[in-house]
């Protein structure tokens, strides 16, 4: 073969290839593009979704508040409807938009595959979404001590896995577990205004698979819930920016004994929590439930008109009064009682959250223990937001994810190390009360309810 043959052969295998790789490129371009389409609706979704109810939630937080100084004793009329209807309507329609929903979303992840739809559909559904909402939001207005952020992240990852059940069967598939962990990541980062945390919150709770396979999807679904949510709402912090400065040189003892105090009762609280529900597993008849119900219903009522109003709710109202007011040092019961609230709102089986009570429950522990040794306001604060991340830690165990919510709700870069090591110790003296999580035991319960 001559030169000038051998060249124009080299040319034309040279253009060939060219035109391969470009076709190839463009072909995994367009795949890549219709693959994120799905997560980038869902977020969109998801984003407006939370943020109507953040609205209402909020709202029908004011209206319990409403009645409550309107007249204190018709709470004994309201809490024990409102507590009887929210249970009412997950037991009738969707057992399990029950709780948190947190636990569900981990009991789907697990089960997740193609042949076990069926199950999944018991725990993540549209219809689970309605109820959900329903159901927490009764339970606000009966002054229920509970959150809509596990409620939240229950809904998003119904949201994602629905969304991505409606593509035709020629889109790219996208595997159904990364399409709800990163569902429930956008709903934590929607719900809180916390990117990092959702994302952090994907990785430490939620699941070990290997994070670059959809770190991608992860990262671009938080960012558009939390921007479709701050589109409405505003760039807001959750809680705001407490003063922090000036420390002691010794205050990482206070954080210390805070943490061991808040992760013990967070524990605690999970333990309770969990033994309380085994027994009334036993229950027979729709008449005990009523009962116990009504029961948790009279009882916080009680404790609202005859002992402290801020027992009821998501108990936010608490963590903004010692963070950002000169009454910076609670009862020594606050946090007793911002611990019982959760237990008798969450076990009635209605809907509802537990991360923000476990976040106001450390922050009366932070608040006493600060009043204990009269500590300045920028020391009491600090051992505040330690006492946050303690007691959330010890009912998840997601030290870093429980750190990284409070850091992005405050906005106080310079005691990440402080909170860091709050969780740490929480996590560690948790232990001693229960090796599990609440959210662990919950979710092989119902992994094996789902399975019956």
């Amino acid at each position: 073969m001559n030169l000038p043959v051998l060249k124009t052969f080299t040319n034309k295998v040279r253009v060939h290839l060219k035109h391969s790789f470009d076709r190839i490129k463009n072909e995994k371009l367009k795949h890549n593009m219709l693959q994120a389409i799905p997560f980038w609706i869902a977020s969109i979704i998801t984003g407006l979704i939370a943020v109507v109810y953040t609205k209402l939630f909020l709202l029908a937080e004011e209206l319990t508040s409403y009645v409550y100084h309107q007249s204190a004793w018709l709470l004994f009329l309201l809490m024990p409807g409102c507590f009887i209807l929210a249970w009412w309507l997950v037991k009738r329609f969707a057992p399990y938009a029950k709780g948190s929903g947190i636990p569900q979303v981990m009991a789907a992840i697990s089960i997740s595959s193609p042949v076990t739809n069926s199950r999944v559909d018991k725990l993540l559904s549209l219809k689970i979404m309605f109820v959900k909402v329903a159901s927490s939001l009764i339970m606000a207005v009966g002054g229920g001590a509970i959150g809509r952020e596990g409620p939240t992240i229950q809904i998003a990852a119904s949201i994602f896995r629905k969304i991505n059940e409606m593509l035709p069967a020629w889109w790219p598939k996208v595997a159904k577990t990364n399409m709800i962990i990163t569902g429930a990541a956008a709903g934590l980062a929607a719900a809180f205004n916390t990117p990092l945390g959702g994302i952090v919150f994907a990785i430490e709770e939620l699941t070990k698979t290997h994070f670059s396979y959809f770190k991608t999807a992860i990262f671009s679904s938080v960012i558009i819930a939390g921007l479709t949510a701050q589109g409405i709402l505003g760039p807001y912090l959750y809680l705001g920016y407490p003063k922090i400065g000036s420390l002691s040189g010794l205050i990482f003892l206070g954080v210390v004994l805070v943490a061991v105090i808040s992760g013990l009762l967070g524990s605690g609280m999970s333990k309770i929590i969990l033994l309380i529900l085994k027994w009334k597993a036993r229950f027979k008849f729709t008449r005990q439930h009523v009962f116990y119900v009504t029961g948790c219903a009279v009882v916080l009522t009680a404790i609202a008109v005859f002992l402290d109003y801020g027992v009821l709710g998501s108990g936010k109202d608490l963590m903004e009064k010692v963070l950002f007011t000169p009454d910076k040092y609670s009862a020594w019961y606050t946090p007793l009682l911002r611990t019982a609230g959760p237990i008798l709102s969450f076990t009635t089986g209605a809907a509802g959250g537990i991360f923000a009570p476990a976040l106001s429950a450390g922050a009366g522990v932070g608040s006493v223990v600060s009043g204990w040794f009269q500590l300045s306001e920028t020391n009491t604060n600090l051992l505040i937001l330690a006492g946050m991340v303690g007691f959330l830690t010890g009912v998840t165990r997601s030290p870093f994810t429980s750190a990284i919510l409070v850091l992005e709700m405050t906005n106080r870069n310079n005691v990440i190390f402080h909170l860091i090591l709050a969780g740490m110790i929480s996590s560690l003296v948790a232990v001693l009360i229960d090796k599990h999580s609440l959210y662990d035991h919950l979710k092989v319960q119902y992994m094996k309810e789902v399975e019956e």
